[in-house]
């Protein structure tokens, strides 16, 4: 897109960030061109240009922008300069995807843009199912005390003021103008928490959309059962998605609009690290990631 080009009217412009996964945003990209109603213009942030996908941007039918960062961003970075990027082409709306997921068919934007007309939506999201057997969540969705694991569990149409940001969210400009980019200090982990925390305090009109999905790898066997699947706990399978994960969620739980839940998430790991994994160890090690991410130390791993 050159320098005195414009997008049209009511742009969509589509934001994928990337890191060593070119198959993946190979599928992705696929089905992001598929679209019934495309994107103007597709933006692509890759935080690993030693191994660099411009030709597979190039290849996807969309008007596209490629941004090889020598600094790996993390994703709450990518999707920062990514956003910003597109704001600044002119986008009325953003479209946000991971690298590693994809739409699970060719309307899901077309059916995004309208269902955020006709409820006059700041943000709206696709569920975020499990690619390997679609019927199931992607990730599991609390509702009240209760866990819903699968999509059937979740109604039929609208659910108002819950959304998983970045797998398929689309947001309006304006919504962007109030509730602003993500962290980067986050790096990744918890930056799409902080993100849905500042929409909810915004007061603006935001959901899900349950007629469409975005196809996404299984992240449910993070959520670890006690008490007889009463309780979940998150126990990340490595140690840098551990370090990320806690200490991040130390620095969210002492935001504004998560304070409340502050003292339950102590009752929960403690339960988990010495009453289930019996690991006091763990326990301690996330109590320490979990005080530096109050005191704002976003030290890199």
């Amino acid at each position: 897109m050159g320098a005195d080009e414009q997008l049209p009217a009511n742009a969509v412009v589509a934001v994928v960030v990337t890191r060593h996964r070119r198959e993946l945003l190979a599928d992705s990209l696929k089905m992001i061109g598929a679209q019934t109603r495309p994107p103007d213009h597709l933006v692509v942030v890759d935080n690993g240009p030693d191994d660099p996908v411009r030709d597979i941007v190039e290849s996807c039918p969309v008007p596209s922008t490629y941004l090889a960062s020598h600094r790996n961003l993390g994703g709450a970075g990518g999707f920062a300069l990514g956003m910003l990027h597109a704001l600044s082409m002119g986008a009325e709306w953003v479209w946000c995807a991971d690298d590693d997921g994809r739409p699970a068919d060719e309307n899901v934007l077309e059916v995004l843009l309208a269902e955020a007309e006709k409820r006059n939506l700041a943000e709206i999201s696709p569920v975020v199912s499990n690619i390997e057997t679609p019927d199931r969540l992607a990730f599991p969705l609390r509702r009240g005390l209760t866990w819903k694991r699968s999509a059937a569990e979740l109604g039929t149409d609208f659910l108002p003021g819950i959304a998983s940001l970045f797998n398929g969210a689309l947001f309006r400009a304006s919504a962007l103008d109030v509730i602003g980019v993500p962290d980067y200090r986050l790096f990744f982990r918890g930056d799409e928490v902080e993100i849905h925390r500042r929409l909810t305090r915004s007061g603006l009109r935001f959901g899900t959309s349950l007629k469409v999905a975005y196809l996404h790898p299984d992240g449910s066997d993070e959520f670890k059962p006690m008490l007889g699947g009463r309780l979940h706990a998150q126990d990340p399978e490595n140690e840098v998605k551990r370090y990320y994960t806690y200490r991040n969620r130390g620095y969210l739980l002492s935001q504004p609009g998560l304070r409340k839940i502050g003292m339950l998430e102590l009752v929960r790991f403690g339960l988990y690290f010495i009453g289930t994994k019996r690991d006091p160890k763990a326990f301690f090690q996330w109590l320490k990631l979990v005080r530096q991410g109050r005191k704002e130390r976003f030290f890199r791993f």
